[in-house]
């Protein structure tokens, strides 16, 4: 089962893809069905698995091409943002391998939908892509044993973890260049993780106006699934709506020679077998 959040015009709502590739507006399931994501996972795992099922009776179809995307979970409780988390990314920067997963933070405020504009600052030139595969939490879960990791789940999705180079650079932390907003797109569908049950061999893409930047499998992470729920369920606890953003591969643009940064009329994509297809132009801000 694919979810999304889309605005079909009147308003946040939820659509689940139907087989024809059409969107199926969960609106019309009534006024008390949830209009955001989080609000339907909060309802717990039960509530998710049902929607298929009552969904069912429902004619009416949207054209995805009417829709607007928002990002799949606009209002997380919590966004972690693993770093440093595959070989090829730590050889390419010539950092050193963590003992323990890394994490920062990122903002609701910096994310955007598929095929929303992901906004170059007018601050910096150097706004660069990071494919993930992002873990949206599906239940409320503290302490989650490694080989519990995948109970506690209720889909994934792709992420590009876009990143202002310079402005990352300003000090040791790294959030500055992880925060401006608008240069998080995540979406376009929640896949559930039965549709993806091993999700470790699917592989991960990022075109650059069609061109690959960026492959790997998601299994090559240092830091697996179950270690990165066991490390942060340890450390805090995890929310329906809550976000683990993965890592990313080795082939960012700011690594290639010569750099390789976004700009104004280029499409950056990030595409995961079996989970989805995330696709924004790129634009300059608004002065």
């Amino acid at each position: 089962m694919k979810i999304a959040s889309i605005d079909p015009g009147d308003g946040p709502s939820l659509g689940l893809l139907d087989d024809d590739g059409s969107i199926i507006d969960l609106c019309h399931l009534g006024d008390d069905f949830p209009r955001g994501m989080r609000q339907l996972l909060e309802l717990g795992p039960e509530a998710l698995a049902e929607v298929q099922t009552r969904s069912a009776g429902i004619t009416e179809r949207l054209d995805p091409a009417t829709v607007a995307f928002l990002p799949l979970v606009p209002d997380p409780h919590a966004l972690w943002c693993a770093a440093l988390n595959y070989n090829t990314h730590i050889d390419e920067g010539n950092w050193q391998r963590p003992s323990w997963p890394p994490f920062f933070l990122r903002v609701g405020a910096s994310l955007c939908g598929h095929l929303a504009p992901m906004v170059l600052p007018t601050v910096s030139d150097r706004l660069d892509y990071e494919g993930e595969l992002a873990i949206v939490i599906g239940q409320r879960a503290r302490h989650v044993a490694e080989e519990d990791a995948y109970d506690v789940i209720a889909g994934y999705a792709c992420f590009n973890d876009g990143s202002v180079r310079d402005w990352q650079r300003h000090t040791t932390q790294i959030t500055s260049g992880k925060n401006f907003a608008q240069t998080g797109p995540f979406g376009p569908w929640l896949t559930t993780k039965d549709e993806v049950p091993d999700i470790e061999s699917s592989e991960l893409s990022t075109l650059l106006n069609g061109k690959i930047m960026q492959q790997a499998k998601i299994g090559e992470m240092i830091f697996g699934i179950p270690k990165l729920i066991n490390y942060l369920s340890t450390m805090v606890e995890l929310m329906p709506g809550d976000v683990v953003v993965t890592g990313t591969p080795g082939g960012v643009g700011i690594r290639h020679d010569p750099p390789v940064f976004l700009g104004q009329g280029d499409v950056i994509e990030v595409v995961i077998e079996g989970v989805g297809r995330l696709t924004n132009p790129i634009v300059l801000e608004e002065d």
